[in-house]
């Protein structure tokens, strides 16, 4: 009986998506039922990427609230809906704009980096915005005699710092509570469960510190290891030759890397790694979204305009 409601849910939705001409993005951590209906899946970039480039001019941004902004302002002529204005998120909300202020004024002269997970009014203070795949590229494109200051995620920062040996950079203390959460215990004890597995590890999770130097090396306990943004890890294991993957992010992206790759067998790092707040984001909370176009995700002018300098350097960078 389920299947058969969601099913129908979801012809609903394809039909009211194109009636109304909006074009549906979801991440790569968003529930399987929700990345069906979508025109577009991928990471928080990418997906703000695709917003700047389709027809339509409604855009129902199926992630959480941070990347609803981001992709309004890449597209301000454009209208952005959210399924569920609470759907926040952790890594976003270690920083207030008030602690990044004093803490700029605390290192004068010093260039402000920032991952895309963060607020607009945080990205309206940085030089530079950066994604975890273009991260490392964006701190050596600054001069080395700078110094930096690294947010929100520490461990994301450890490994920039660690892979451009930047001794000047200052790293902020917050993390995401779903990769923060992935053990370096978790990760053998999955590696030792499949044969010759190889690993692919989101940076911000933190088994990457103690893993980094073993991973430097290519190898980690003999197994393959690859540290990879989300849509890294997608194309990696889908190019790779082998058969076995654990995988240390968010659950919800072995949905799309099943459906790619029907011969292969990926397991999570973690069982426990998955995120409340996408997985706020439900079928009815769409269709409700679509039929009603409400949660309209604005930012204010003057915000967006300074946040688009630093979201437009990282661009260019990547």
């Amino acid at each position: 009986m389920l299947v058969q409601q969601s099913s129908a849910l979801k012809d609903e939705i394809m039909r009211l998506k194109k009636e109304k001409d909006v074009v549906i993005l979801a991440h790569n951590y968003q529930i399987p039922d929700v990345q069906d209906v979508a025109d577009f899946t991928g990471d928080s970039l990418g997906l703000s990427r695709q917003a700047a480039t389709v027809s339509q001019k409604t855009i129902l941004f199926c992630g959480v609230n941070f990347m609803a902004e981001t992709a309004s302002i890449i597209s301000p002529d454009k209208r952005v809906l959210i399924p569920d204005l609470e759907a926040g998120c952790s890594l976003s909300d270690s920083i207030t704009v008030d602690e990044l202020r004093d803490w700029k004024k605390q290192h004068p002269g010093a260039i402000a980096v920032g991952y895309v997970n963060t607020t607009a009014e945080i990205k309206a203070e940085l030089d530079y915005c950066c994604t975890s795949s273009n991260a490392v590229n964006v701190v050596n494109a600054i001069p080395e005699d700078k110094e930096i200051l690294f947010l929100p995620d520490m461990f994301l920062g450890s490994y920039v710092a660690k892979m451009t040996g930047r001794k000047n950079m200052h790293i902020w203390a917050g993390e995401c509570h779903v990769h923060a959460g992935i053990r370096p215990e978790d990760v053998q004890e999955k590696l030792n469960s499949l044969k010759d597995a190889e690993f692919v590890i989101h940076p911000e999770c933190s088994c990457t510190t103690p893993m980094m130097y073993d991973v430097a090396d290519g190898s980690y306990d003999q197994n393959k290891v690859s540290i990879l943004s989300t849509e890294g890890m997608l194309n990696h294991v889908h190019q790779s030759k082998s058969k076995n993957f654990v995988v240390a992010t968010e659950t919800g992206i072995l949905y799309k890397m099943r459906q790619q790759n029907p011969g292969k067998t990926f397991i999570p790092a973690s069982d426990k790694a998955e995120c409340q707040y996408m997985k706020m984001i439900t079928l009815e909370k769409v269709y409700d979204a679509l039929v009603n176009e409400k949660n309209v995700v604005t930012v204010p002018k003057e915000i967006a305009d300074k946040a688009r300098l630093a979201i437009n350097r990282m661009l260019e960078i990547s």
